[in-house]
C-alpha cells in the first residue's frame, strides 16, 4: 500500500506535526498519572482490608470460635462483618490454617491457599495476591483469644474488579481532562498554523529552502552593497560587496551602525538620520550613493552604489568641458589675431606684425614654462596647465607662487592630482562670476610635502570652517548630472588618511586659504637613490 504523501506546505506540516506531539504528550501524561493512582488505589485497599481484619479479630464471639474450632458460629459471624463492610470475603481459620468462614461454604475445612504463617506467628500483613477468589488486596492479623494466645488468623481480602471500578470510575475524569488538554492543543497548534500560514504566504518547506540559497547567492552576487538592520540599527546582514564599500569588518554582524562606522553624513544616512534619495555620502577615498528603506517591522535595508568611478569621469567631462570652452574661445580670439596680423600685412606694416606674432605666441609658452619649471611631477604640472587655461577663460588668474616648488618624488601622484584639483576647482568656482586671482603654493620639507590654494574672493566665515568640510554641505547649485558638497569632504578623508591635515583660514589675497600638510608624501633622498 503507498503511504500518504508527508505535506509540503510549512504551515500543514507544523499543523501535522504538532498535533502528533500534542496527542503524544496528552498519551504519555495520562499514562504517568495513571500508574501511581493504580498504585494509590491498590495501597488503600491494603489497608481497608487490614482494617477490617484488625476489627473482625477484635470480636470475642469470633475469637472463641476459632479457639474451640467452631465454623458455625465463625462463618456467621465473618460473613456478618463482610456483608456490612463490602469486603469480598472474610476468612477465618484456626492455629493450622483451616478455613472455620469462607464466602463458599464448601471450602470450609479446608486449608487456606496462602500461607498463613506470618499472621500466626504475631505479625500483620498486607499484599495483593492471588488466591481461589481471584487477585484480591488482602490484609491479614492474628486472632487472639481473650487471654492474648494466638488462637487463627483473619484473612480479609478486596477483589481487584472493586479497585477497578474505583480506577474507572476517576479515569473517566482523567480522560476528559486529557482530552480537554488535547483540544485546547490542537486549537492552539491550528491558530499558530494559520499565524504561520499568513506569515509564510504559503509556500512549501523546500521553498524556503530554495529561497534562502537563491537569496544568498543574490546578495553575495550581485554588484551593489546591501545591508540589512532590524528596528534597534543593528547589522542583521551584509554582503560582500557592502563589507568591501564600507569597510566593515567580519564580525559586524548584530552589532550598531554606530560601532563599525565613524561618526558622519555616511552613519546618518544608514541609520536614518538623514533622509531622501539617492543620499551621496563618503568613505575613505569612495563616492557612495546611498538609497534605504524601511521594513514593516521597523528595520530596513540599505543599498549602496559605489559611483567612485563614475565622479572620476564626470570631473573628467567637466574638465575635458572646460577645456572644450577655452578651445573654442581660444579659436575665437585666435581669429581675431590671425585677422589682425592679415590686415597689418596688408597695410604693409611688417616689423608690428612680425612683433606682434611673437607676443602672442611666447605668452603662453612662458605661462607652461614657467609652471614645468616649477613643478618637476609632469601630472602635477598638466594640471596645473590646464587648469590655468581654464581659470583663464573665466576670468580667473591662476598662477604658482614664486617660491613654489615640487620635486619628481611624488609617491602617490593620484591622490595629490585628487586633492590640488579639487582645491583649485572650489577657489576657481568661488572667484568665477566676478573674477579675481588665486594662488597655488607647493613645498617640500624632506619627505613632507607642504600645499597652498589661496584666493581672492569673499573667503569663509569662521563658524563655517568646519562645516565646508561635511558631506553634501555646498554654497553652490549642484549641477543636474551630478550632487555637490563631495569635493572637500572627499580631501578631507584623503589627507586624514595618509596622516595628514588640512586648515581652512584666511590668506594673503584677502580670500579663504587651504592649507595642506602631507607627511610621507615624497621619496627622500636616499630611497630616490635606492
Amino acid at each position: 500500500m503507498k503511504l500518504p504523501h508527508w505535506p509540503r506546505r510549512v504551515f500543514a506540516q507544523l499543523l501535522l506535526s504538532q498535533t502528533v506531539v500534542t496527542v503524544g504528550v496528552t498519551a504519555v501524561t495520562a499514562g504517568l498519572f495513571l500508574a501511581p493512582v493504580s498504585s494509590e488505589l491498590d495501597h488503600d485497599a491494603m489497608q481497608r482490608a487490614l482494617s477490617i481484619a484488625q476489627a473482625t479479630a477484635a470480636d470475642e464471639t469470633i475469637a472463641r470460635a476459632a479457639d474451640i474450632r467452631d465454623p458455625v458460629t465463625a462463618q456467621r459471624n465473618a460473613e456478618q462483618i463482610r456483608l456490612a463492610t463490602g469486603a469480598s470475603f472474610v476468612v477465618v481459620t484456626d492455629l493450622d490454617g483451616i478455613r472455620l468462614s469462607h464466602t463458599d461454604p464448601h471450602r470450609i475445612g479446608h486449608r487456606v491457599s496462602t500461607d498463613p504463617e506470618p499472621a500466626l506467628n504475631g505479625r500483620s500483613v498486607t499484599a495483593i495476591q492471588e488466591g481461589t477468589l481471584g487477585r484480591t488486596a488482602r490484609g491479614k492479623v492474628p486472632l487472639r483469644a481473650a487471654d492474648g494466645r494466638i488462637v487463627g488468623e483473619v484473612s480479609v481480602g478486596i477483589s481487584d474488579d472493586s479497585i477497578r471500578r474505583r480506577l474507572l470510575k476517576m479515569l473517566t475524569g482523567i480522560l476528559l481532562c486529557a482530552g480537554a488538554g488535547l483540544a485546547a492543543g490542537t486549537v492552539a497548534t491550528l491558530a499558530l498554523a494559520r499565524r504561520l500560514k499568513r506569515r509564510t504566504h504559503n509556500i512549501a518547506l523546500a521553498d524556503i529552502s530554495a529561497l534562502l540559497v537563491e537569496r544568498e547567492a543574490m546578495l553575495h552576487g550581485i554588484r551593489e552593497g546591501m545591508v540589512a538592520l532590524d528596528e534597534r540599527g543593528r547589522i542583521r546582514l551584509a554582503n560582500d560587496e557592502a563589507v568591501r564599500l564600507l569597510g566593515l569588518p567580519g564580525d559586524c554582524t548584530g552589532r550598531p551602525i554606530a560601532e563599525v562606522l565613524p561618526p558622519g553624513r555616511l552613519a546618518d544616512v544608514l541609520t536614518g538620520r538623514i533622509t531622501g534619495a539617492d543620499l551621496p555620502a563618503v568613505r575613505d577615498d569612495r563616492v557612495l550613493v546611498v538609497n534605504r528603506m524601511t521594513t514593516a517591522e521597523g528595520g530596513a535595508v540599505v543599498t549602496l552604489r559605489d559611483r567612485t568611478e563614475l565622479e572620476s569621469l564626470v570631473r573628467e567631462l567637466d574638465t575635458t568641458r572646460s577645456l572644450t570652452e577655452a578651445l573654442r574661445a581660444q579659436d575665437h580670439e585666435h581669429a581675431n589675431r590671425m585677422h589682425t596680423l592679415l590686415g597689418l600685412l596688408e597695410l604693409g606694416r611688417h616689423e608690428q606684425a612680425v612683433a606682434f606674432i611673437s607676443e602672442q605666441s611666447g605668452s603662453h609658452a612662458v605661462v607652461a614654462a614657467g609652471i614645468a619649471e616649477q613643478v618637476r611631477d609632469p601630472h602635477v604640472a598638466a594640471l596645473l596647465a590646464g587648469k590655468t587655461a581654464v581659470a583663464g577663460e573665466r576670468g580667473v588668474r591662476l598662477a604658482l607662487a614664486p617660491a613654489a616648488h615640487l620635486p619628481d618624488t611624488v609617491v602617490d601622484t593620484r591622490a595629490l592630482v585628487t586633492v590640488l584639483g579639487n582645491l583649485i576647482d572650489n577657489a576657481v568656482d568661488a572667484l568665477a562670476p566676478g573674477g579675481g586671482g588665486v594662488e597655488v603654493s607647493l613645498a617640500a620639507a624632506g619627505s613632507t610635502l607642504l600645499l597652498q590654494v589661496a584666493d581672492s574672493g569673499p573667503g569663509v566665515p569662521e563658524e563655517l570652517r568646519e562645516q565646508v568640510f561635511e558631506e553634501g554641505w555646498t554654497s553652490k547649485d549642484a549641477p543636474a548630472h551630478r550632487p555637490r558638497g563631495l569635493g572637500l569632504a572627499m580631501v578631507r578623508r584623503l589627507v586624514e588618511r595618509t596622516g595628514g591635515r588640512i586648515v581652512l583660514d584666511t590668506g594673503p589675497l584677502g580670500g579663504a586659504r587651504f592649507t595642506v600638510e602631507l607627511p610621507e608624501a615624497l621619496l627622500t633622498a636616499q630611497l630616490v637613490e635606492a
